[in-house]
Formats: structure tokens, sequence, C-alpha cells
């Protein structure tokens, strides 16, 4: 009966320590997610600015080949141009920057969704897990409810004896 209970007893700890697992893993997730939507946005918002970007660069290429045209038939003069090309060029590298971000965050993105799914496999585990505990700890509670009836009928036989 003593052992019984003990293995009854021990199953309850081995199932509050997968139901403590599963309640981190769940939080993990939760973290992750959060962390996830974060990149995402910012993901999108670089997105934005780099085309913005892209259409400054775009106006400032149009029109420093004005100012280039215009400048070989004497009509501007090169500081003009030179300062578009100056600007052109700015535009460009942050554009280059800009991109450059967009990837290293895309992958980021990239690395938070994979240990998601990673969290979600363990916390899908886990849930299996506990329901196995559960249902050893059930089993278990029912022998030990049918040992203690037999018992008892024993005791009730030994005593009207």
């Amino acid at each position: 009966m003593d052992k019984l209970k003990e293995k009854i007893g021990s199953l309850r700890l081995e199932a509050d320590s997968a139901h403590e697992k599963l309640e981190e893993a769940l939080a993990k997730i939760k973290t992750l997610e959060q962390d996830n939507l974060g990149k995402e946005q910012e993901v999108t918002s670089l997105t934005h600015n780099n085309a913005l970007l892209e259409e400054r660069v775009e106006k400032l290429e149009a029109e420093l080949a004005e100012a280039k045209s215009k400048a070989a038939s004497g009509e501007e003069s090169s500081a003009q141009t030179e300062t578009l090309s100056r600007k052109n060029d700015q535009l460009e590298q942050s554009l280059e920057e800009a991109e450059a971000k967009i990837k290293e965050l895309t992958e980021k993105l990239q690395n938070s969704e994979v240990e998601s799914e990673h969290a979600n496999r363990k916390v899908a585990t886990l849930e299996k897990e506990v329901a196995t505990w559960e249902d050893k700890f059930e089993e278990m509670q029912a022998k030990y409810n049918a040992a203690k009836v037999e018992l008892d009928e024993i005791n009730e036989q030994l005593e009207s004896m």
C-alpha cells in the first residue's frame, strides 16, 4: 500500500514537472512570437524606406542626367552637376545600407521563426508527455482505489472472524 502511495506521489511530481516545462515552453513561444512581430514590423518599415530611397535615387539620377546634358551644352555649371552627383552617391550609399539592414533583419526573422517552430514542437512533445503522465496517474489512482477497497474488504472479513 505504501509503495503504491509512493508511486502515485512520484507520478504526481513527474506530472507537475512536465507541466512546468510546458508552461516555460509556452512563455518562450510567446516571447519569440512577439520578437517575430517586432522584426516583421521593422522589415516592413525598412522596405518602405528602401522604396522611398529608390524613388529619390531615380529622381536624382534624372536630374543628374538633365544637368549633364545642360552642362554639355554649356547651360549648367559643373558645380551643380557635381552636387547632384554627390547627392546621388549619398543616396545610393543610404540605399545600400538600408538593403543590408533589411537582409540582416530578414535573416533574424527567419531565425526567430525557426526557434518559434522548434519551441512549438517542444510544447507539443511536452503536452503529450503531460497527457501520458496524467493517464498513468489516473491508472495508478484506480489501482490504488481498487487495492484500498480490497484491503478494506479483507479487513472487514478479519474483524468479523
